[in-house]
C-alpha cells in the first residue's frame, strides 16, 4: 500500500509517498514541495529516486496546488512516481492544533473536521490552511482513508500542573485555555530516534529535545512522555523564535493597547510576525544571515543570538530541575541540525549538568543522525534529522492496522 503525507500551510504544501514494506517498514519513493501559494511565481519541486523537476504554478490555490502534486506524481512521460492516484490507500494529513480533543491520530469524518474548526481560534494561521487541504484531498482521493495527525497529540500527556495557567479556573473548563504544545510529531520522533542513536532505552529516559526551525520548541520527555514544553495555548510562548516574541510579561500587551492605542490586530502581527529574532536585530529571521552579521560586529544581530540562546539555557535548566536530571539532549529540525555554532552556544556553561560536547563532532556532523558529546560525557548529546512525515505515516498506518477496511488502494 502507499501512503500520502501531506502538509498544508498557508503558503505551501509539503508531500510525501510512502510505500509499505515487510517487516512493518515504510521505503519514501517521492516527495517535494509547492512553495508561494497564491503567489505568480509559486513553484512546484519534486524529487524521487528516479527524476528531480520544478514546475511553474501561477497563483495557484489549495486545490490546483494538490491537482499539480497529483499530476507530478502520475506522470508517466516523466517517470511517475505512482501508475494511478488509485494505488493511494492512506493519505496522512498533519494538523496543527486538536485541543484536548485528540490525542493521537484520527480517522476524518464530520466530527473530527467540527472539532478542528473548533480550534481554529487557538491556530487561525494554521487549522485553516490544514481543514482546506484536507477537504481538497478528500475529494481528489475518496477511496483512501484520511487520518489527521495532530501536533498537539504527543503533549497530552503533560500533567495539569504543567498544563495549567494560573487564571481564573472557570477559563480551563469553559474555554480550554491551557498549555497545549507543537512540534509534537517532530519530537516524538525525535525522542524514540534520538534513544536509538544513543543506545538508550526510552522508557528510561530523561531528555530535553530542541526543535530549533523558525518556531522553536523544548521539550522536556521522560520515559518516552511529554512533561512539559515550551509553547502553550498557541505558539506564542515559550523561547524566541525567528518571528515570534516567545515568554513575554502580559502587562506589555496591555501597554501596547492602552498607551500606544495599537489595535488587536497591530498586536497580533508584532507579536507573530515582526518579533523574536527578526525585531531586535532588524536584520531579518534567517539565522545563517544573522550568525554572519554578528561576527561582523553588528550590535543587534549578536543581541537577538544572545537572547535566542540565553532563553533556550533556561528551558533546559528549567527542564533538569523537573524531571530531576537529564541524561539525553537531541537537537533537530533547521537550526538545530545545520548550525553547529548555535548547538556549542547552547551547550556552552552545562557542564554543571554532565554535558561536555566534543567540538570536532559537532563540527563535522552532517547528513546522519550522530552522537555529538565527548566520550566523557554524562549526558549523551545527540544529532537527529527529523522525519515528521515519516512520523506521520507510521502513525497513519498503525491506526489503518488497528481498523481493517479503512484504506483503499492496494493492500
Amino acid at each position: 500500500m502507499k501512503i500520502l503525507v501531506i502538509n498544508c500551510g498557508s503558503s505551501s504544501i509539503k508531500y510525501r509517498v510512502f510505500q509499505t514494506a515487510e517487516p512493518g517498514g515504510l521505503q519514501s519513493l517521492a516527495g517535494g514541495a509547492v512553495n508561494g501559494l497564491g503567489r505568480p511565481d509559486a513553484v512546484l519541486e519534486h524529487q524521487s529516486r528516479e527524476r528531480e523537476s520544478r514546475t511553474a504554478l501561477n497563483r495557484p490555490d489549495h486545490r490546483r496546488a494538490l491537482e499539480a502534486i497529483m499530476n507530478v506524481l502520475t506522470d508517466h512521460a516523466h517517470g511517475g512516481d505512482l501508475w494511478d492516484a488509485s494505488e493511494i490507500g492512506l493519505v496522512g494529513h498533519r494538523a496543527v492544533h486538536g485541543g484536548d480533543r485528540f490525542a493521537g491520530a484520527v480517522f476524518v469524518d464530520g466530527d473530527v473536521i467540527a472539532g478542528m474548526q473548533k480550534c481554529i481560534p487557538l491556530a487561525p494561521v494554521h487549522n485553516p490552511a490544514n481543514l482546506e487541504g484536507i477537504r481538497q484531498a478528500m475529494n481528489m482521493l475518496p477511496r483512501a482513508g484520511h487520518v489527521a495527525v495532530f501536533d498537539t497529540a504527543f503533549h497530552q500527556t503533560l500533567p495539569q500542573r504543567a498544563y495549567m495557567y494560573g487564571l481564573p479556573y472557570d477559563l480551563y473548563e469553559k474555554h480550554g485555555i491551557r498549555k497545549y504544545g507543537f512540534h509534537g510529531t517532530s519530537c516524538g520522533y525525535v525522542a524514540v530516534r534520538a534513544a536509538e542513536v544513543a543506545g538508550r532505552e526510552l522508557s528510561r529516559s530523561k531528555s530535553v529535545i530542541f526543535h530549533l526551525g523558525n518556531g522553536v520548541t523544548v521539550a522536556a520527555v521522560k520515559n518516552g512522555r511529554s512533561v512539559d514544553t515550551s509553547l502553550g495555548l498557541t505558539p506564542l510562548e515559550g523561547a524566541m523564535m525567528g518571528t515570534r516574541c516567545g515568554d513575554l510579561d502580559p502587562g506589555v500587551v496591555l501597554y501596547l493597547l492602552r498607551e500606544l492605542n495599537l489595535s488587536r490586530e497591530q498586536v497580533e502581527r508584532m507579536l507573530n510576525h515582526d518579533s523574536g529574532i527578526l525585531g531586535v536585530s532588524g536584520r531579518g529571521n534567517d539565522m545563517r544571515r544573522i550568525i554572519g552579521l554578528a561576527h561582523q560586529g553588528d550590535h543587534r544581530c549578536k543581541l537577538a543570538l544572545e537572547m535566542y540562546v540565553y532563553r533556550l539555557k533556561k528551558y533546559m535548566g528549567a527542564y533538569a530541575a523537573a524531571m530531576g536530571g537529564i541524561d539525553l539532549v537531541a537537537f533537530a529540525g533547521g537550526v538545530g541540525e545545520n548550525s553547529p555554532l548555535i548547538r556549542k552556544m547552547i551547550l556552552d556553561g552545562m557542564g554543571f549538568l554532565g554535558i561536555d560536547l566534543d567540538l570536532a563532532r559537532n563540527e563535522e556532523a552532517g547528513a546522519e543522525d550522530c552522537i555529538l558529546g565527548s566520550d566523557v560525557s554524562r549526558v549523551d548529546v545527540v544529532l537527529v534529522h527529523t522525519k515528521e512525515e515519516l512520523m506521520i505515516a507510521r502513525e497513519a498506518l498503525a491506526l489503518a492496522k488497528r481498523n481493517p477496511g479503512r484504506t483503499g488502494g492496494d493492500e
